[in-house]
């Protein structure tokens, strides 16, 4: 039997969570640059030697940007969602995506919204 294919399109209530993902994600990364990377008084202290969960997780994400992790994280998702357009891997790169556009991994990060973008345009196949 032929499958009929019809475009991927979350629903509104799909739509309403991949915003709140988005929102948060790209929210976390300002919070992260702007106020734990950026900020002289914390590196500082960190540098010191500071050992709080603060100093720690901004080591952990000073070294995943600084490798593009974020970068080629999203793409490898959005490649997959390219392939295979599913609910969970569009909102895994939406966060990926906006974690990587504001933790300075923009050039990855922006090829992958454009190629989640072309994956509306994918057919998906239906379900029996």
């Amino acid at each position: 039997m032929d499958k009929q294919r019809t475009p991927f399109l979350p629903t509104a209530r799909q739509t309403n969570v991949l915003l709140i993902i988005g929102f948060l994600a790209v929210g976390y990364a300002m919070y992260l640059r702007y106020l734990v990377i950026q900020q002289p008084s914390v590196g500082l202290a960190c540098d010191a030697g500071l050992q709080t969960w603060l100093c720690t997780t901004r080591r952990i994400v000073t070294v995943l940007f600084q490798h593009s992790v974020f970068g080629w994280v999203s793409l490898a998702i959005a490649a997959l969602h390219f392939i295979r357009p599913s609910l969970v891997l569009l909102a895994a790169g939406i966060a990926v995506a906006g974690l990587g556009v504001v933790l300075y991994n923009v050039g990855l990060a922006a090829a992958a919204v454009a190629i989640l973008i072309l994956a509306f345009a994918r057919p998906q196949v239906a379900t029996e």
